[in-house]
């Protein structure tokens, strides 16, 4: 097909275009719709078939950011056959609930709210009987949103040791495993507390590889991690002495045997408990392609298992991008590179940003002054970092933007400080709670100078 030139402006139109294709496709409220039916007396969920005349309750349970609208969806499905409910959000991420009640708070830092919502769904699994079905909705901001500290810590431990995992590097996958041996609800344990009840999990994934355990920090299924695990990571990143001390007391007793260990696989507390994705970042990423081709762009998808240091991973984006200008390959222009995953950002400086933000900012310092560019990242959630931007998007233009404002780049990243970068230029990505969240979505678009068709 022919393409017509487009400048900068109408790409960066076509990347945000292309960005919210795929939010839309992983809206949770219809994913649910499309894994679960209600048949008379029967509700199928994916290819599980309940008779609901076998239980005599059923609750509702769950936490994450996209939690509400999943829980909207399963009031609409099963109406006055839902008894109770109990479901933690991230704050302003809500949805018009009835049976089910909605406590909103912190994330990613936990708070007395959260603390609170979290133990009263365990007292909730703990009453439930064997003739009971509970539906736990699961998404990602999970771990952060069911802050229920083992007896010792408190949640201030928990607090000040999640501030230092996120500000070290850590990944995801580390960060839970230290959330789940400090929980008494993570890591399996809500099954624990569910058990003998009949248990079903809902699940959008927010991590890399969609690994059940790690997806909130695993709250209903077997965890694969350890004590053992847990201090391997602490002496990785040297933040023994940043701990707090009760943190590392718990540890070292976990390691020891005088705390026991998560549910692992084989335990029978598993046995009467499913656990189905709904969702996940691929299906963002394939609708966004979908979009991008609508638009004329010839579309490759990177992987959406991408992580890694922020800076690092923008670098290999933006060198694609060049080498697609000089050589045509992976993919001749006009061209679209989609990507997701998570990556990190190791915290040195004092500003504020996220990593999509960060990325984007890496990124513009290495087109800049080529030829047609952009390139957007942003977080699915439509929250980066502690910031109400979901990201940002960078062109070929933007160091120039910049240094004629005054704004050296190399001074915003040395000093963590994308937020205040792109603020000042007007290129955040600001969606507001999109009540959903898996992982986060780049978008690299190039174009040259000879596509076939008059510019527009």
């Amino acid at each position: 097909m022919n393409f017509k030139i487009k400048n900068i402006a109408q790409m960066r139109k076509d990347a945000e275009e292309i960005f919210y294709s795929g939010l839309r496709a992983v809206d949770p409220g219809l994913a649910v719709k499309r894994y679960c039916r209600r048949e008379n007396n029967h509700i199928f969920i994916a290819d599980l078939r309940y008779d609901l005349s076998e239980y005599k309750n059923i609750f509702v349970i769950g936490a994450g950011k996209a939690t509400a609208p999943m829980a909207a969806e399963i009031e609409n499905i099963l109406g006055d056959r839902v008894k109770k409910g109990i479901i933690n959000v991230k704050y302003g991420h809500t949805s018009k609930l009835g049976r089910i009640k909605l406590i909103e708070a912190g994330h990613p830092v936990p708070d007395k709210n959260g603390q609170k919502g979290a133990g009263d769904i365990v007292d909730l699994a703990n009453n439930a009987g064997k003739d009971d079905l509970i539906i736990c909705l699961i998404s990602g901001g999970g771990s952060a949103l069911l802050p229920l500290p083992f007896p010792g810590l408190t949640l201030k431990d928990k607090q000040d040791t999640i501030k230092i995992l996120l500000s070290c590097g850590a990944s995801i996958h580390e960060i839970n495993a230290l959330r789940k041996h400090i929980s008494m609800i993570k890591g399996g344990r809500l099954a624990q507390a569910a058990y003998p009840a009949s248990l079903v999990s809902l699940i959008l994934s927010d991590v890399v590889s969609d690994n059940l355990d790690v997806i909130a920090s695993g709250p209903t299924v077997p965890d694969s991690s350890s004590f053992d695990d847990c201090m391997k990571i602490i002496d990785k990143y040297s933040i023994r002495k940043k701990l707090p001390k009760p943190i590392v007391r718990h540890i070292k007793d976990g390691i020891s045997g005088r705390v026991p260990e998560t549910p692992k696989t084989g335990d029978p507390v598993f046995e009467k408990a499913q656990n189905i994705i709904i969702g996940s970042n691929i299906e963002a990423i394939s609708a966004a392609k979908k979009k991008s081709e609508t638009l004329g762009y010839k579309t490759i998808i990177l992987s959406s298992m991408i992580e890694g240091d922020t800076s690092h991973v923008a670098h290999v984006h933006s060198a694609i991008a060049r080498e697609i200008l000089k050589t045509g390959n992976p993919i001749p222009s006009p061209a679209c590179i989609l990507s997701g995953g998570e990556t990190t950002v190791t915290i040195k400086g004092k500003g504020l940003g996220g990593r999509n933000q960060e990325f984007a900012l890496a990124a513009a310092m290495d087109i800049a002054g080529t030829e047609n560019i952009v390139i957007l990242s942003g977080g699915t959630d439509g929250t980066d970092g502690p910031t109400d931007a979901a990201g940002a998007i960078a062109d070929t233009n933007t160091l120039s933007r910049a240094t004629a404002m005054g704004l050296n780049p190399v001074h915003f990243l040395a000093n963590n400080d994308s937020y205040h970068f792109f603020q000042k230029l007007g290129d955040l990505l600001i969606t507001g709670p999109t009540n959903t969240n898996v992982m986060d979505l780049r978008i690299v678009l190039v174009t040259t100078s000879t596509e076939n068709g008059p510019e527009l």
